[in-house]
């Protein structure tokens, strides 16, 4: 298994998982995949080239409420494994960790059903987290509902540490959210996590 930069030749498995209802976006779910596929078919090189956006200088974000917002510096990479198995993608603001209130978090996956429970996620997030320690990033926050507990489970496993329950912002879909944080070290040049401090007012899950 391994995190590829998306080409020409994984297209195809690609569209093969949206044809069958996948999306990389579990707020907006099919209208994402539909667009996907809509550029995939007419624009595949522009596409491709999206994936790999350091200056943040795409197309506007489309919110689940329809508003649209700017995009930030972001990087997409596919968990391969000769075939397609899902998508994590890194976000970031140069200079700081904050984020815009939109952006759910640093990092954001999704794995095909078909491919879940053999370890895709877990693989995938531990090397975004490599990804990002190169990029200079000290600390990320990783976002998730309360009731995928799987989804706990891999960033836990990936030095995660729960730091609050929020509510998301209305445009982005609202409802309840947990936020978990992992702060990146480097030591010899060997990237790991070690578990962020949990602040004393957290709200239990």
């Amino acid at each position: 298994m391994e995190l590829v930069r998306p080409t020409a030749q994984h297209l195809v498995s690609y569209t093969s998982a949206l044809k069958r209802g996948w999306s990389p976006d579990n707020v907006r779910g099919q209208a994402r995949a539909r667009e996907e596929l809509y550029d995939i078919h007419h624009h595949p090189q522009a596409f491709l080239t999206s994936m790999d956006d350091a200056a943040g200088a795409g197309p506007r974000i489309v919110l689940p409420d329809g508003s649209t917002v700017p995009r930030i510096p972001g990087l997409t990479r596919w968990i391969w494994d000769g075939e397609f198995c899902g998508s994590i993608n890194l976000r970031w603001q140069v200079g700081t960790t904050a984020l815009p209130d939109h952006v759910p978090g640093h990092i954001g996956y999704a794995v095909v059903p078909w491919k879940q429970r053999r370890g895709c996620a877990s693989f995938a997030l531990a090397s975004m987290l490599a990804q990002a320690a190169e990029l200079g990033l000290s600390e990320l926050e990783i976002t998730t509902d309360p009731d995928n507990i799987a989804s706990q489970k891999v960033i836990s496993r990936c030095g995660g540490v729960l730091v609050e329950e929020f509510f998301k912002p209305v445009q982005c879909g609202g409802g309840k959210s947990l936020r978990f944080r992992i702060v990146l070290e480097s030591h010899c040049g060997v990237q790991f996590m070690r578990p962020a401090p949990v602040p004393r007012s957290i709200v239990a899950a």
